[in-house]
Parts: C-alpha cells; structure tokens; sequence
C-alpha cells in the first residue's frame, strides 16, 4: 500500500494528549539543561579566597553578634558586629570592623516573614533581600504605598526594612534550543536551529506575524518570515525571555553543540531532533539531495531526503551532522512513523538550511554557533581589559553597565576565568527598553570569546559564572 506524505505539524487541539504522551521539552531547557556536567567548584582563590575565610571565621567566632561581611574598593574586606567590644578582634583577623543595629541573623529572621507572605505581595513589589552594608532588609517596590502594606502584613519589623523606590521588573528567561516544542495559535511544531535573534523552523508550522509559545506556554516570539509551499522554512524572532544557544537536545542526556553548516553529500550519517519523538533522536543516511515532494497541500522542491524517521509534531525540528555538529535541515514532511521503530522504509525530507541563512544574512542574522573558548591567558591586547570575581549562579555586566558605538564593525571580546569552572558570556544590545542576545559563546570551559560584527548602538557583556566561584579577566574591544 502506497504511504502517504505527510506535513508534521500537530494541531493545537492535540496539545493535552501531546503533553500525556512526551516529557516537557521547552520549560526544561534551562541554562542547566545545555550543560550535561557541571563542574564542581574550587576552592575561591585570590581577593575572594580570602573575604571567604575571613567570613567563615568570624562568623563563628562572634556567633549572634555577627553583622555580615562585604568587600570595599575592590579589596577591603569589612567585617558587621552589634558588639562594638569586638572591633579589635575583627582588625586582628585583617577585616575592617562596623558596628550595626541588628545581625545577621536578626535580618535573616525579618526576611523569612517577608518569604513567608510572599502572596501578599502585590505585582509593584518586586524584589526584598539582606543588605549587609546598609544593615537592613531591602524592599524593592515601584509603589512605595503597596511595600508598606507588604512588611506591615507579614509581621516584619518595620525599623529593619528599608524601602527603595524602583523600576526593575523581573521575568523568567528561557533558552532556545533545537528539536524542542514550541506552540502557535494552531500547531504544535519543533525549533530547528537557534539563528540572531530567534530560530529557523518549517514555513507550513505558520504564516509571517503569527505569534509562538514555548513549550511552557510563555510568550516567546513572532514569524518574521514564512515560506510554504514552494519552500518550506520560516523563522521566528523572539522576544527578550528568550536567549538563542548553539544546541540541539539529543534526548539521551546529551545536547549537540551547533559548529557551522557545512552542507554534507550523498550518504553522510544524520540525525534528527524533535519535540514529538523526543525518547531518542533518529539517525541515518541522507539518501538524495535536491528532492521534490508532492505534498496534499502543495509541491516543495530542493529537499534533503534521508532515511530516518518522523511523526506529527516533529516538524521544525533540526537535522545535522552525526559527527562535526553541522546543521544540515529543517524537519518538514515524512512517509513513515517512529510509533514501531525505525525500518529501511521510512523517508522524511528536509528543508535545507542554506536558502533561509542567506536571507537572515542580508539583516546581518546568522546561524548561532559555538566555536569554544580561547583558551587561559590569551585574553591581552584589547581596548578595554578588567578583572573581577564572580561566585556560582552570579552574572556581571561589564563594562560596569554598557557601552555606547556610532560606528559598525566587529564587537570582539574574551573571557578569561580560573581553572576547574564554566564560564559564559553574551553580548546584548539595547533594542528599545529592552536587551537582546545577539551572540554568545557558552563552551563547558573557563575561556571564552566572541566574534560579532554590528551595527551602531548600546551594547553590553553579561559574563556568567554557570558553575564553580572564582576570579576572570574579561577583554573586549568595539568598532
């Protein structure tokens, strides 16, 4: 019996059984989840070796007295105490004494009766925490009105908050990454490849100006463009929730890190990813290139055809290389089905990727890659050169904030971190109110650098520790 061809878009009509039946794909694709291994953290070295120890000690040995402990200038370690008898054993210890209203542990108190009635906090009250060097709870609010109400309702001591005026608005950011789920007003389809921006997925998935959801069903982003039949791509700009990765989930654990896409001839071993059949990716040869397929909904040429299979829902989804993380095509239609395995029958075609990237390259968009770190000690000769610290989790923005260039060309940068940690770091341009990713280079290393060419405007570097504590040197130049 003839197979028929099929388009792998689901409807959105099939989004509960879609969820019952697969794991959820883009809601845990956290900045956790491209990295298969975190390094454990070292010992902190240098400047912040040496305020955690000294942190460590006099915790113990001023016990309820202590206040808290901070760095000044860069170097000075300084030291909180409610018992102004202890200065001189905190000077002996090589930090310098301050003599605070309430401990640490006062402070800590207050903040667990914010935590817990957090509920009560309306949507202008944003943010609270410890602040050791002005010995207070800080509550950040754009309604100084409504973050009274807050501390008045959960019981904190009002004389230990502090409340600062402010305009922060705090998001949760996803990644972007390939052969995972993304939703549109009608379709379940799969990202194929992280692009500038946002992401290359099956022009039949939706028309140019529809809107997307990730898997998680947060807002994420717009059809820039769409091309069906005829071709069958179509990218999808993204807003500020979401940062483009170099990745393809594997669903084995593992992610692909995207290298290039270096198209591979006749026979080359492939493997696709996709946010239906996502227990395993599916791997086999590419059988022809430059193929025409039939569909009901109209005739698509130029596709790779590959032996591999694919079910509804798979659409978008990314192809590459098995070997050497080369994308190589976007999920768009198949004959067989990945319900009983795979067999010699089962052909799914692809649109390649080529055709879309020289269209996004006229805006000066391009595929996202990662081309590793550049190894310790290299980070010399450039325009601006700092040297900082950062603990597990932290991020910095250097230069202390942004930069500002009227001129296009090349925006270079290296980061230069310790031994035994993963460091990453982006470069974001201010797009209105709001900052965008437009590359990156997030290598499980210490060391490493981008290369990106711009346009006039605002730009900053967001260096992140992802895993270990440690000191960096970052160096950047601008056009």
């Amino acid at each position: 019996m003839a197979r028929k061809h099929l388009l792998l878009g689901i409807t959105a009509g099939t989004c509960l059984a879609a969820a019952l039946a697969t794991p959820a794909l883009a809601d845990t694709a956290s900045p956790a989840a491209q990295k298969q291994s975190a390094a454990t953290a070292p010992r902190p070295a240098g400047p912040v070796g040496k305020t955690a120890a000294i942190q460590k000690n006099l915790r113990v040995s001023l016990g309820a007295e202590f206040g808290g402990a901070w760095v000044k200038n860069g170097s000075q370690v300084v030291v909180a105490t409610t018992d102004a008898s202890t200065a001189a054993a905190i000077k002996a210890a090589g930090a310098q004494p301050k003599v605070v209203k309430y401990s640490e542990r006062r402070l800590g108190g207050e903040l667990a009766k914010l935590n817990r009635h957090s509920r009560s906090a309306a949507k202008s009250v944003t943010s609270w925490y410890v602040d050791a060097e002005s010995n207070t709870v800080v509550v950040n609010a754009s309604s100084e009105s409504a973050a009274k109400r807050f501390v008045k309702a959960s019981g904190a001591d009002a004389s230990a908050v502090r409340i600062v005026r402010s305009a922060e608005k705090p998001r949760l950011a996803y990644d972007i990454v390939g052969g995972e789920r993304y939703w549109t007003t009608q379709y379940g389809c799969s990202v194929a490849f992280s692009v500038t921006g946002g992401f290359l997925t099956a022009g039949h998935c939706g028309d140019t100006g529809e809107t997307t959801e990730g898997a998680n069903r947060v807002a994420q982003g717009t059809f820039g463009g769409s091309s069906f039949p005829s071709d069958d791509y179509a990218w999808v700009d993204t807003n500020s929730q979401w940062t483009p990765t170099p990745k393809v989930n594997k669903y084995d654990g593992s992610y692909e890190t995207i290298l290039g896409a270096t198209e591979a001839p006749v026979g080359t071993q492939v493997c696709r990813s996709g946010g239906t059949t996502s227990t395993r990716i599916w791997c086999g040869p590419i059988q022809q290139r430059n193929a025409t397929v039939n569909y009901p909904e109209g005739t698509v040429t130029g596709l790779i055809r590959a032996n591999v299979c694919a079910d509804p829902g798979d659409s978008g989804g990314a192809l590459f290389t098995q070997t050497g993380g080369q994308a190589q095509g976007i999920t768009s239609g198949t004959s067989g089905s990945c319900n009983n395995g795979q067999d010699s029958s089962d052909q799914t075609w692809f649109q390649p990727v080529g055709e879309v990237l020289q269209i996004l390259a006229r805006d000066g968009r391009e595929l996202v890659t990662d081309g590793g770190g550049p190894g310790p000690g290299t980070c010399d000769g450039h325009q601006t050169r700092v040297t900082d610290s950062l603990t597990s989790g932290a991020s910095d923005y250097q230069p202390s904030g942004n930069y500002t260039t009227t001129a296009s060309g090349a925006h270079t940068a290296c980061l230069d971190g310790p031994d035994g940690v993963d460091f990453d770091v982006y470069l974001q341009k201010l797009n209105g109110t709001t900052w965008q990713t437009v590359a990156h280079s997030i290598s499980p290393t210490p060391d490493e650098s981008i290369t990106y060419n711009g346009t006039a405007g605002t730009y900053r570097y967001r260096v992140h520790a992802y895993s270990g504590t440690g000191d960096y040197t970052f160096g950047f130049s601008k056009p």
